[in-house]
């Protein structure tokens, strides 16, 4: 295995916006990309090479953004509760077709193989191991 300052080098950017895709919010996916390569580094024997490294980061940044949001959610009051929602049909179909365009460009710009990945994953409903990607 390589050293670890080359590995957070080279793949720290990727999973940084991979994050930043999940969130859109650069403040926690600084903080979880961070979190992200420390648990990687406590674990990286764990590491098995069945995949990418790369995907094995993303798979461990995924995970912490998911736990710190939910410690988030558990930490934060209900305000749905509190205030009606006030947000038109109008501006809320806005939205909608804004935030579809916007996945739209995302995905049309995403390189092979993570194109057709996501579009097999997503829009085919097949598991990782029907799709058999040979990922070394």
């Amino acid at each position: 295995m390589t050293d670890f300052g080359e590995i957070y080098t080279e793949h720290f950017s990727d999973v940084y916006k991979y994050v930043l895709t999940l969130c859109r919010n650069e403040a926690i996916a600084e903080e979880v990309a961070q979190e992200t390569f420390f648990k990687a580094m406590r674990n990286i024997d764990q590491f098995k090479g069945s995949c990418k490294l790369y995907v094995w980061l993303c798979q461990i940044a995924k995970n912490t953004y998911f736990s710190l949001s939910k410690k988030q959610k558990r930490m934060a009051p209900d305000i749905d509760a509190d205030f009606p929602d006030i947000t038109s049909d109008l501006e809320r179909d806005y939205f909608n077709k804004e935030t579809a365009s916007r996945l739209h460009v995302l995905l049309h710009n995403l390189n092979e193989p993570y194109k057709e990945v996501f579009t097999l994953r997503v829009f085919g409903e097949l598991s990782f191991s029907q799709m058999m990607f040979p990922f070394k």
